[in-house]
């Protein structure tokens, strides 16, 4: 029981940043019906924002975070307004193309940039862990949790609470409708893509103090937010939600009760298994996002 205890916290703390990251691409994906490659390259970008921030800077761990989001949203107004605007009236083979090329391009020029070694992002928590009962947390980990539920809120939020959120709702149910209304769609695509963005930028500066910050860390990272947006539905917040957590609890208990040499087919493993009986996904939305 103890054991079981310590893989579900650590799970959560995992499961935080999957959703983040799939409720970043669902937004993309949903209201743009843009497949975006560069995904995992931005959860690179977010690590390495991190790094530059708290290390290159010297700013503190706590400004340094905010720093690696806001970075994330404005390279995402970027690469939407340089690359995908021209694009809007092309078809999708074409946007694809461009995207894998633009990821490969950010993640090439990471490498070039930071060299391979990885780099490590000081935090200014204790090295002790935060021991309940029979568990234990670093206080890292449980900043890095904290901080996911915040941002997963504030997106909650965001869309359903704001007239941004209200207009990129209509965007994603009908966006010629939602034009003939006075939404201005290529701002709401514009701003769609940036918090997406910047979502996954914030993953990747919430893991770069966990673990490290390399210019391979967004290759899995991408490819599992894509089954987190397949596995919850696409058009879900909720459903990227729920599926980044139930990832990362495949993957902790089949590392922990199977082998570690498994945790990533595991969370497949289960995807297949739920694709099968429900191919839309387990939280399905065609009418909206939300």
């Amino acid at each position: 029981m103890d054991q079981l205890l310590q893989h579900i916290l650590n799970a959560l703390v995992l499961g935080g940043t999957y959703a983040l990251l799939g409720i970043g691409l669902t937004l993309i994906f949903g209201i743009m019906n843009v497949v975006n490659f560069t995904h995992g390259a931005l959860y690179t970008f977010g690590g390495y924002a991190m790094y530059l921030a708290a290390v290159a800077l010297g700013l503190n761990f706590f400004v340094a975070l905010p720093v690696a989001l806001v970075a994330g949203l404005l390279l995402g107004a970027f690469i939407e307004f340089t690359l995908l605007r021209p694009l809007r009236r092309s078809d999708i083979d074409t946007t694809m193309l461009v995207m894998i090329g633009a990821g490969i391009i950010m993640q090439s020029g990471t490498l070039w940039i930071f060299g391979g070694v990885a780099k490590a992002v000081p935090t200014p928590f204790p090295a002790q862990p935060l021991v309940i009962g029979p568990v234990s947390l670093s206080y890292v980990n449980l900043f890095v949790l904290a901080a996911a539920v915040a941002l997963i809120a504030i997106t909650y939020f965001t869309i359903n609470g704001t007239r941004l959120g209200r207009a990129m709702r209509a965007t994603f149910q009908d966006h010629d409708t939602a034009a003939l209304m006075g939404v201005n769609v290529s701002l709401i695509y514009t701003a769609t893509f940036a918090i997406g963005s910047a979502l996954a930028a914030a993953a990747g500066a919430l893991l770069g103090p966990v673990y490290v910050v390399t210019p391979q860390m967004g290759e899995l990272a991408a490819v599992k937010a894509f089954a987190i947006v397949i596995l919850g539905g696409l058009g879900s917040i909720s459903g990227a939600t729920i599926g980044g957590f139930i990832l990362a609890f495949a993957e902790e208990l089949g590392a922990g009760y199977i082998s570690s040499g498994y945790r990533d087919a595991m969370g497949f493993l289960i995807i297949i298994a739920v694709l099968l009986v429900k191919p839309t996904g387990l939280f399905a939305r065609a009418e909206r996002i939300g």
